[in-house]
Order: C-alpha cells, then sequence, then structure tokens
C-alpha cells in the first residue's frame, strides 16, 4: 500500500475517474504513481482548504478541472530545468507541473505564509524532490536565471513582466495563463517584449475561455 492511499481514500469515488477522464482527453500520459501523487494533492488541497480557505473552489471535483487540468493543460509548453511558478498560491500550476514533469526543478513564489505553507506540507507527503517553496514577495526575490516564468493569473501581464525582469534566462520566456481578456493586456506590452505564440487550451469540464501566451524580450530566437 501506498504512504499516500490513506490521503486517496478520503476522496469521493468520482474524483478519481474524473482526473483520468480530464488527463486522457489532454492526452497526458502519467505513471500510477504520478496519478496517485495528483490524487493525493487534491486530497491535501480539499482537507487544508476547509480550515485556511486556499482557494475559492470549494467541491473537489471542480477542484479537478480548476485546478489539477488547467494546470495540465500547460505542460506540453513547459520546458527547461528551472521552472519558477509566480504567485503560486497553493502551488499552481507548479505542483502539478512538477509532478507530470519530474525532470523540471520548479521554484514556487508566493508572499501568503500560510500558501506557502501548504506547498511545503504537500511537497513532503508528495515526496517530491524537485520542488523549491519559497515564501517572499515577488519585487523582492532574486534567484538563479530560470528558463520559464509561469504565473496563472497572477497579475496584469505588464505587472508580471515588469516584476520579474531580472528572472529570464537569457533565452528565457515568461508564459502567462489567462483567461478571454489578454488582448487589451497585449496592447500594453512594453516595447521590447513581444508576443511568441499563443496556445489555447481546451480544459476539460471548463467551458470557460484559457489561453497560454508566451512572452520573450524582442530578438531573442
Amino acid at each position: 500500500m501506498s504512504q499516500l492511499t490513506p490521503l486517496i481514500n478520503s476522496l469521493p469515488e468520482t474524483v478519481a475517474p474524473r482526473l483520468e477522464e480530464g488527463l486522457a482527453e489532454l492526452g497526458a500520459v502519467i505513471t500510477p504513481y504520478q496519478r496517485e501523487q495528483l490524487l493525493g494533492l487534491l486530497a491535501l488541497l480539499h482537507k487544508w482548504n476547509q480550515a485556511y480557505n486556499l482557494t475559492a473552489v470549494r467541491d473537489v471535483e471542480e477542484m479537478v478541472s480548476r485546478h489539477v487540468l488547467d494546470s495540465a493543460a500547460v505542460a506540453p509548453y513547459v520546458h527547461g530545468t528551472q521552472v519558477l511558478d509566480v504567485g503560486a498560491g497553493p502551488g499552481l500550476p507548479g505542483l502539478v507541473l512538477a509532478i507530470m514533469k519530474p525532470e523540471l526543478q520548479v521554484t514556487l513564489l508566493d508572499s501568503n505564509g500560510k500558501k506557502v505553507r501548504f506547498q511545503r506540507q504537500a511537497v513532503m507527503e508528495l515526496a517530491l524532490t524537485n520542488v523549491t517553496p519559497t515564501q517572499a514577495r515577488v519585487e523582492q526575490f532574486t534567484g538563479q536565471a530560470f528558463d520559464q516564468v509561469i504565473s496563472r493569473a497572477f497579475a496584469s501581464l505588464v505587472d508580471f513582466i515588469s516584476l520579474t525582469r531580472s528572472l529570464p534566462a537569457a533565452h528565457g520566456q515568461w508564459l502567462a495563463m489567462k483567461g478571454p481578456g489578454a488582448d487589451d493586456e497585449l496592447r500594453e506590452l512594453p516595447a521590447d517584449v513581444e508576443l511568441r505564440a499563443r496556445h489555447l487550451l481546451s480544459v476539460p469540464f471548463e467551458t470557460a475561455e484559457r489561453q497560454l501566451l508566451i512572452l520573450t524580450p524582442k530578438g531573442v530566437e
């Protein structure tokens, strides 16, 4: 029996099939252990959310789509070695990406103490060796250069880029997970930053438009 079994057994029986169906729709191929880790993450998030209000999503079935599958949808576009998740909250999308792509080294950055405490608990209970939770304000954070800096509803594009200017490597990228209103934000991009790719994301069980914007400094190949 896995050490995650008691956690997973606390979930409603409908959660695992919903997760599996959603991952299949995304074309995601994961191992049985990665599946256990994702279910364990859901169980931890649901448990902690009852006491600490980590997310406005209260229903664990809704967490499958709104949090795990939404995060998993960007996995095909995440690459390199070092990834920074800015404004990670309870660790989304970073924890999901770290589970699905164990070759990544993921740094989770958030200023909220209770959310970073949850991140640390999740890292410990899910036995994740490739995740570093960090409590700091992004404008005060200094770290190594990252291949990709990702955010999920952290701030406007302009603020996201201005606050993290020094964090991508020379050939690094910003990845911004956005809803339908991104065109206005794109028009306000700094003159030396360009949109390199826009990917519409089809998140299983969700009808709201989701997209991933990939941005780089101009002139970067």
